[in-house]
């Protein structure tokens, strides 16, 4: 009996909260509303502010990077070789000028075939002396008749072969000579020492590289660029260059090779750098390009949202009401986001708010935002 006269109460109570519950909902979420004609239609479910897509002109930055190296890296050698380097004058690191001593080798043998060849060439200065004192004397006899021809045919015959040893001894002096000079190992040009391979006592040996330097200290980054990229750019062209550490510099595409690699599909530009930028030879770098401007679409970054991982941009249509459409982004612009496919300049999109809605909401417009756009740091 008891349990008969809880059940009346039970249902009751289960009755009413189930009244309730749907009271709750329809309070909550109104499915329809009154025009002036006293129609019903839509209610709106969120108030966002509205902005129209503009065509902007954006700085077009082609990022790339790359390895820093010498803009010509010349190795330095020996012209002669067998000789003991006595004394090495360069450093790694060393800023040396054209003419140069670098590597001082033992000379003393050649100093002596030096002295010899000097003794050799006044010798046969002095016979070409007396050989023409000689066949003066016989000329003027020959021109009174007290000579014979041939008497004054061998006295020029024994002038001329003087000569010629005066000639054969001053060319072995020079040769000599320019061995000497190759005893010092001297900087071909203005440059940046990188590399020493030679130490104090080494025989060296001719052609083996001492020194590997950068010419002019000049260096440049060799900046990777895809086939799509190459075609925009053009020598002269101003870079902006970022290494390690937060290193910073403008440099200038000195210039884009002429063949894409077949296998990577990459090109190169030769970007120039000033001497004093901080970087060093085989940095990694990376670079922005400034390849000009070009007109493209932009929205503000609230307006893009992303369903089922897709970048996506609610349109507003007739009525207020919001469609979703799917959108293929660009780069950044500050608070903005480029847009490549999906839109058209002058339609109206939702931005603050956007997140909330879902495709088909009818909305209340509230206002519209004027954000300037600000520069992107890549454009394709």
């Amino acid at each position: 009996m008891v349990q008969a006269s809880r059940a009346p109460a039970t249902y009751a109570a289960l009755t009413f909260v189930g009244l309730v519950a749907v009271a709750g909902l329809s309070a909550c979420h109104p499915t329809s509303d009154k025009d002036k004609d006293g129609k019903s239609g839509p209610v709106a479910s969120l108030t966002v502010t509205t902005e129209p897509v503009r065509a902007l002109e954006v700085p077009v930055l082609i990022a790339a990077s790359g390895t820093i190296g010498a803009w010509q890296d010349a190795p330095i050698g020996a012209e002669t070789g067998g000789l003991t380097a006595t004394a090495v004058l360069a450093e790694e690191g060393d800023y040396v000028r054209q003419g140069q001593v670098l590597v001082q080798m033992n000379d003393t043998l050649l100093q002596a075939q030096s002295r010899q060849a000097a003794a050799q060439l006044a010798s046969a200065r002095a016979q070409m002396n007396e050989a023409e004192k000689a066949f003066a004397r016989a000329k003027e006899l020959s021109d009174k008749g007290f000579l014979s021809a041939a008497s004054l045919d061998q006295r020029q015959a024994a002038l001329q072969t003087t000569q010629a040893g005066v000639m054969a001894a001053e060319a072995g002096q020079a040769e000599v000579r320019a061995r000497l000079a190759q005893a010092q190992v001297r900087a071909p040009v203005d440059g940046l020492i990188t590399k020493r391979s030679v130490v104090t006592g080494q025989i060296v040996a001719p052609g083996v590289e001492l020194f590997r330097m950068v010419r002019e200290g000049r260096l440049e980054l060799n900046a990777e660029i895809t086939e799509a990229d190459i075609r925009r750019l053009k020598p002269g062209m101003s870079a902006r260059v970022i290494g390690e550490g937060g290193v910073e510099t403008t440099g200038t595409i000195r210039l884009v090779t002429p063949m894409i690699d077949p296998q990577t599909r990459l090109a190169y530009a030769r970007i120039t750098l000033p001497a004093n930028a901080g970087l060093k030879p085989g940095m990694f770098a990376r670079t922005q390009i400034d390849t000009g401007v070009s007109e493209a679409l932009s929205v503000p970054m609230q307006a893009v949202v992303y369903r089922e991982g897709q970048p996506s941009v609610f349109v507003l249509g007739d009525k207020n009401k919001v469609s979703l459409r799917r959108v293929k982004t660009g780069e950044r612009a500050g608070e903005r986001i480029l847009i490549q496919e999906g839109l058209r300049a002058g339609e109206v999109i939702a931005v603050k708010g956007a997140a909330f809605l879902v495709d088909g909401d009818t909305v209340r417009t509230g206002g519209s935002t004027t954000s300037a756009p600000a520069k992107p740091a890549k454009a394709s």
